[in-house]
């Protein structure tokens, strides 16, 4: 399941730059400051409520409020969307090339990198045999 509008996505954002689980109050005045059109408290607290109910959040009990926080890193769940639109492809290949051209020289060196590491083999474990 997607995050699915501007407010979820604000929320998720507002959380993720925070890096601590935050009360509905905090996360009002932080999406607010940002936004074209504020939101109210009970707006955020609904919304917040159903990104829990979506697995993107989890919410523990503070005295009187819940405070909220992401169930995942933001490149952690940059990534599973990542996953999710290749999974709906049957020939992930040209979207997979078209993915190349289009990023970031950088960003392509990144990749690389990383790929490079993950296919690299690893020590021989205590079971292996070696040459």
């Amino acid at each position: 399941m997607a995050i699915a509008g501007p407010l979820e996505r604000a929320i998720m954002e507002a959380l993720w730059d925070a890096g601590e689980p935050l009360v509905v109050r905090v996360l009002m005045e932080r999406i607010n400051a940002e936004a074209t059109r504020p939101s109210a408290y009970t707006t955020v607290q609904t919304v917040a409520d159903r990104l829990v109910h979506k697995g993107f959040l989890v919410r523990t009990l503070d005295r009187n409020a819940y405070r909220y926080a992401p169930t995942r890193s933001r490149g952690e769940h940059v990534a599973e969307v990542m996953v999710e639109a290749l999974a709906g492809v049957s020939d992930r290949g040209p979207a997979l090339a078209r993915f190349a051209e289009t990023i970031d020289p950088q960003d392509a060196h990144r990749l690389l990198l990383e790929l490079a590491q993950r296919s690299r083999p690893g020590p021989p474990s205590a079971g292996d045999d070696e040459p």
